[in-house]
Order: C-alpha cells, then sequence, then structure tokens
C-alpha cells in the first residue's frame, strides 16, 4: 500500500509500505477514504514530538471503510463507514474509566504517534469498539474528517476547559483550524463577545465570515490595549483560549484574562513559557490544559447529523493521494494559500 512516512526532520515521503493486519481481537482494519493534515504533524516533522520517530507513517485523522475485524470488537460490522478518533481507547483501564483517553495505557494518542497512522490507504485501529465511530447516513464523509481532532479539540481542550457559558466575553488567540473549531464551539454556548486574534487577515475574515464578533491582528500597536478595550470596563476577557503554541502566544493570553476568568492552553508547546505568577497569582483565575480525550465525539456527531454543526467549513483544499506532498507544502505555508483544513483524498 501507499504511505506517508516521515522519513527526517521536515521531510515526508510517499511510500510503498506492506499493509497492516490485525494484530489482536479488538482490532480492525480500515480502509482510509479521506484523511487529513494536523498542526501536531508539522510539529513531529519539527522535533517537538520525541515519541515519533523517523519512519512513522504519519496521521490520526480520518474517515474509511472498515476491511476486517478482529474476533473481540462488538457494534461495528465489515463494511462500515467510520469516524476514526485522534485518541485510541481500551475504555477499561483507570484512564479510561475516569473520562480521560487521552491517557489510556494502551492508546491515547498513537495513531501517527507511536504506531502507523491514518496518512495511508490502511490503518489498523486498535481497540477498535471505543475508537470507531459508525458514520451515520446523510452526512458527509469527507466532512466528517474535522470530527477526527479539530473540534474535539476545539471544543474540549478549548470551550469547556475555558469554562465558556452564557454571556461570557471570549477571546481566541490563532485562527487555525482548532482555534477556528473552539470558536464555533463556543458559540454554542451564548457568550455575548467572540473575539479572534491572528496574525493571518485571512484567517481572521475567516473568523468573521464563521461567526466572531470582533477580530483583531496581533501586529496591531498597543495589541493588548485593544483587545481589553473591547471588554465591559476594560476588565479582560473571562474566557481565554490560547490555540497556537508559541511564547509569546501564551504570554499574551495572560494579559487578556479578567479577575476570575479562566486560560485554555490548546497549542502544543515545543519550547518554555513563562508564567507570570507575579502578575497573576491574586486575580482567582485557572490555567487549564490538556490533550484532547475526544469523550464529546459522539455529541459533535449528533451536532452535524442535526445540522446544528458544520464541519465542512473549514475545509479550504482538496488533494489526491499523490499530491499528498504538495498537501503538506500548502498546510506548512496556509496563509500563503488561504489554507485552514486540507484533505486528501485516497
Amino acid at each position: 500500500m501507499k504511505a506517508l512516512v516521515y522519513t527526517s526532520a521536515n521531510t515526508v515521503e510517499l511510500q510503498e509500505r506492506d499493509k497492516p493486519t490485525l494484530q489482536s481481537p479488538t482490532d480492525a482494519i480500515v480502509k482510509l477514504l479521506h484523511t487529513t493534515i494536523c498542526g501536531t504533524d508539522l510539529h513531529i516533522l519539527a522535533g517537538h514530538v520525541p515519541s515519533a520517530q523517523p519512519g512513522r507513517i504519519l496521521g490520526h485523522e480520518g474517515v474509511g471503510v472498515i476491511e476486517s475485524l478482529g474476533s473481540a470488537v462488538v457494534g461495528l460490522s465489515v463494511g462500515d463507514t467510520v469516524l476514526i478518533s485522534c485518541i485510541t481507547a481500551c475504555g477499561s483501564c483507570r484512564s479510561c474509566r475516569k473520562g480521560m483517553p487521552s491517557h489510556c495505557v494502551e492508546g491515547g494518542w498513537i495513531l501517527g504517534n507511536t504506531i502507523d497512522g491514518t496518512q495511508a490507504e490502511y490503518v489498523r485501529i486498535p481497540h477498535a469498539t471505543s475508537s470507531l465511530y459508525k458514520l451515520p447516513s446523510g452526512v458527509d464523509p469527507r466532512a466528517a474528517v474535522a470530527l477526527s481532532d479539530a473540534f474535539p479539540t476545539g471544543l474540549e481542550c478549548g470551550t469547556l476547559n475555558a469554562r465558556v457559558e452564557p454571556g461570557n466575553t471570549v477571546v481566541i488567540v490563532g485562527a487555525g483550524p482548532v482555534g477556528l473549531a473552539a470558536m464555533i464551539t463556543a458559540k454554542l454556548y451564548s457568550p455575548s463577545l467572540i473575539v479572534v486574534v491572528d496574525l493571518d487577515d485571512a484567517r481572521l475574515q475567516a473568523a468573521r465570515e464563521l461567526g466572531a464578533n470582533h477580530t483583531v491582528n496581533s501586529r496591531t500597536a498597543d495589541v493588548v490595549k485593544t483587545l481589553r478595550d473591547l471588554t465591559p470596563g476594560g476588565e479582560g476577557f473571562d474566557s481565554v483560549i490560547e490555540a497556537v503554541g508559541i511564547p509569546a502566544t501564551f504570554e499574551l493570553c495572560q494579559e487578556l484574562v479578567a479577575p476570575g476568568g479562566a486560560i485554555a492552553n490548546v497549542g502544543v508547546h515545543g519550547q518554555k513559557v513563562d508564567l507570570h505568577l507575579e502578575k497573576l497569582w491574586d486575580r482567582n483565575i485557572s490555567i487549564n490544559m490538556k490533550l484532547v480525550d475526544a469523550v464529546t465525539t459522539p455529541k459533535l456527531l449528533r451536532l452535524y447529523e442535526s445540522g446544528t454543526l458544520k464541519p465542512g467549513s473549514l475545509l479550504t483544499h482538496s488533494f489526491s493521494f499523490a499530491q499528498a506532498n504538495q498537501a503538506y507544502d500548502t498546510f506548512r505555508a496556509a496563509a500563503k494559500h488561504n489554507a485552514l483544513k486540507v484533505i486528501i483524498d485516497l
């Protein structure tokens, strides 16, 4: 089969690999229909994820058709079209029972990290019963790819961790696919104000089209004052979501949080970040961070099926699998190409 392989720093290659086989009664083999590239894949290529070593087939998102099933898999059948969760969950270990499958003792974020992932013609999914979701009829499988990771991450690590609730003021720093997914899911909780911050004017335009009340380019002079002035009394934001993963954006978030507010870190950080406790210790705030657990995937699928959620709104570019390297080039230079989520069709 053909697969997209991380071969060295900042390099991926389309290679021939052996087709995966069932290794456990809980496994499934899925033939991919659609996959995508995540910002985390770029962090792997940059060397920020030591657990992912050269030789790994990348990818932890996708939709496909079940080709074969282990004898212990229940609730799924050969031929089902399924959403692949970015998190593999055994469903029975201590972490899974705590609702925290990102730390599953036999799973977690392993696809495209410690085992071969979804940027291939076929993928082996361990613990398939808890890690695959049969797609409802009538939904677009291509759009559903955004529910593998971007929307669960935006909702769980962003919206919920930032304690968004009716009437809140919300700022999202970073208008990439996950930042915009956080914005879209935040709107479900009826905040009074949503502001999106980014360096890319095209992404800010996309944020406005998707429902942001205001957008601010972070190159703006005195950007902190500009943003705080949008909030009642200039006190800052109740809910602050960091969706980039660099020191400057996390420091900006610390400047923007209101007394009693919450900062939710979503970005993948590859270097140390300063935490200004000398400014924050008495402000009654919380700072929350986590790896997505994908426990909200069934809820997101119901919202998609009902028409409340439109994950396809993040899809901007499509590529065939033969164009996978071009897809990576486009995603790396997202600002140049006005790219959000890129889809690779197999």
